[in-house]
C-alpha cells in the first residue's frame, strides 16, 4: 500500500468535522420520506413503481430508502428488476401504509408528533441545501485539481510486498519457521497454520505497502530485509508473525480513480464544514448546557492512500 499524499489538506484533523460528518451522512442517505411519492419535483427519468391508496411510489423513493439503510452507496444503481429493489419497495409500501393509518387516527395532530414532524422536515431541508452546495464544489474539475496538487507535493518512497503467517504462540511460529527451512511451501503453511483470516487463504499475501502504513513491529522487522528473506517471528498485536519478502520497489503513485473516493469525501466534508461555520457565525446560538469534555484527538489525520494491505490497517 503506497502512501502517496502526505501534505497540505491531508494533515487537517477529523476532530474539526464531527458536525460536518453528520450532515454528510444525512446528505448521502436521505430517507424515502424526504420526497413523498406523488409530490412535485419528480426526478428526470423517474418512474412509478407502486401506488398505495392515493399515494404514488417512485423508483427514486425506493433508491433513497436503500441509501438510507446502507444497502447501496451513493452513485450506485438499483435495478427495479432486482430482488433487493423489491425488498426495499415492500418496506416503502409498509411505511406508507403505517403513515396513512396514523393520519386516519389523527396522530399527526398530536403536539408531540407535530414536533417530530417538524424535526424531520428540518432535516430534509438541510439535506437538500447540502446536496445543492456539494454539487457546486464536488465536480470533475475540483477532483482533478486537488489530485494534481497532491501529486506535486507527494514524496516518493519505497514499497514492499510480503507474505505472512501469524501464529498465536511463539513456539508455534518457531515450528513454522523450521518447516520453512526444510523447504516447505510458505503459501501452503499460511493456509494451514496462519490465524489471520484475511490473508491465510491467499498464501499470506499482504500485497504492496509502505512500512509507515503498517504497525510498528512490521516496520522494525522488515525495513532492512531483502527479497526472498524470511523474517521473524516477531510479536504483533495479532500474534507472532513470520514474513517473507517478495519484492521491493519505488513507491507507485496512487491513481486518480483510487484517490477519487477519498478526494470526494474530503471536498464534501470541507464544504459542509465551511457552510456550518458561516451559518453559526451569522446566527446567535445559545446552548444552555454546561460545556462538554473536549473530544479525544483522532488517531490519524485524513490521508489519501491506496487500499490497505489485506488484514492490516
Amino acid at each position: 500500500m503506497a502512501t502517496m499524499m502526505q501534505t497540505g489538506f491531508l494533515q487537517t484533523s477529523l476532530r474539526c468535522w464531527p458536525r460536518a460528518a453528520t450532515a454528510l451522512a444525512l446528505c448521502l442517505g436521505l430517507a424515502a420520506c424526504g420526497k413523498p411519492g406523488g409530490a412535485g419535483g419528480v426526478e428526470p427519468g423517474d418512474r412509478v413503481v407502486a401506488r398505495v391508496g392515493g399515494d404514488v411510489v417512485y423508483a427514486s423513493d425506493v433508491k433513497r430508502q436503500a441509501l438510507a439503510e446502507g444497502v447501496i452507496n451513493e452513485g450506485d444503481t438499483l435495478d427495479p428488476a432486482s430482488s433487493q429493489f423489491h425488498a426495499t419497495l415492500d418496506e416503502v409500501i409498509d411505511q406508507k401504509l403505517l403513515a396513512r393509518e396514523a393520519v386516519r387516527l389523527r396522530l399527526d395532530k398530536d403536539p408531540k408528533t407535530a414536533r417530530r414532524l417538524l424535526a424531520a422536515q428540518e432535516k430534509v431541508l438541510g439535506d437538500v441545501l447540502i446536496e445543492g452546495r456539494v454539487k457546486t464544489v464536488v465536480n470533475e474539475t475540483s477532483i482533478r485539481t486537488l489530485y494534481a496538487e497532491q501529486q506535486r507535493v507527494a514524496k516518493g518512497g519505497e514499497e514492499i510486498r510480503a507474505r505472512q503467517i501469524v501464529c498465536a504462540a511463539e513456539a508455534d511460529a518457531q515450528a513454522v519457521k523450521k518447516l520453512l527451512s526444510t523447504g516447505a511451501s510458505f503459501e501452503t503453511l499460511a493456509m494451514q497454520k496462519s490465524t489471520d483470516q484475511e490473508t491465510r487463504f491467499n498464501g499470506g499475501d499482504l500485497g504492496y505497502f509502505t512500512l509507515d502504513s503498517m504497525p510498528a513491529p512490521y516496520g522494525d522487522a522488515l525495513k532492512a530485509a531483502k527479497p526472498g528473506a524470511i523474517v521473524g517471528p516477531f510479536k504483533t498485536d495479532a500474534g507472532y508473525v513470520i514474513a517473507r519478502i517478495e519484492d521491493r520497489r519505488p513507491e507507485q503513485p496512487i491513481t486518480l480513480e483510487e484517490a477519487r473516493p477519498q478526494i470526494v469525501r474530503f471536498l464534501t466534508y470541507d464544504e459542509i464544514k465551511t457552510l456550518l461555520a458561516k451559518l453559526r457565525a451569522a446566527t446567535q446560538v445559545e446552548v444552555t448546557l454546561p460545556p462538554s469534555p473536549p473530544p479525544q484527538p483522532p488517531s490519524k489525520a485524513l490521508d489519501l492512500t491506496k487500499p490497505d494491505p489485506k488484514g492490516k490497517v
